[in-house]
């Protein structure tokens, strides 16, 4: 069952204190989302701080991501969001991020797939039960125009199901969960492998 509004907004809200402490979603970047229904998702408006968002800076929006609330301005990456509710039913909240490690390490990666493997929490992550299952996170040419960058996530998304999270190069990371607190941890658990990735990186 689908928690009500206020609950979904007040995990939103400290979704956002907890990863602005992290120094993971600076001032007004970033954003997250919660399913709302089957139809409908819960959004954090358009350019404010992500570590003092209050109840009213979030708004409801359809699945093809036009706002539900006059006066209110979503994300423009609204449509990230939206398309990851519409792709898979269990999927509950997404969040994305803006860390050092995860924007660094999109642009020191060549290629278009960063392959973890051999971390141990590695199975933090939902349906990976074991180290040696490496984890493919894909990382897709930052673009502003937001429906463009969406046709090029969908095609991995459709062929990898079990997708975790993806990067968007020099820009950050998108991740879900069947709950808030399973995407929170899926965030945390890619800041420490993005954190080790770079460090292994520095020492070879």
């Amino acid at each position: 069952m689908i928690p009500d509004r206020e609950t979904l907004a007040r995990q939103i809200i400290e979704a956002g204190r907890f990863l602005y402490a992290r120094g993971w979603s600076p001032a007004t970047s970033s954003n997250y989302s919660a399913r709302l229904s089957a139809s409908e998702a819960l959004l954090t408006v358009s350019g404010k701080h992500k570590g003092a968002l209050g109840l009213d800076d979030v708004l409801a929006t359809d699945m093809q991501g036009h706002s539900l609330e006059p006066g209110k301005k979503p994300s423009a990456e609204t449509l990230l969001h939206t398309q990851l509710y519409s792709c898979d039913a269990r999927i509950n909240a997404v969040l994305h991020t803006h860390s050092v490690n995860a924007t660094v390490l999109s642009r020191v990666t060549s290629g278009a797939v960063l392959v973890l493997e051999d971390y141990e929490l590695q199975k933090a992550f939902s349906g990976v039960s074991t180290h040696e299952s490496p984890v493919q996170v894909p990382i897709f040419e930052n673009d502003q125009d937001i429906a463009r960058l969406a046709s090029r996530v969908q095609p991995w998304l459709d062929e990898h199901p079990d997708c975790v999270g993806y990067l968007i190069r020099g820009h950050g990371l998108y991740t879900w969960g069947a709950s808030m607190q399973d995407a929170l941890r899926q965030v945390e658990a890619f800041e420490f492998l993005f954190e080790c990735e770079l460090k292994m990186r520095a020492v070879r």
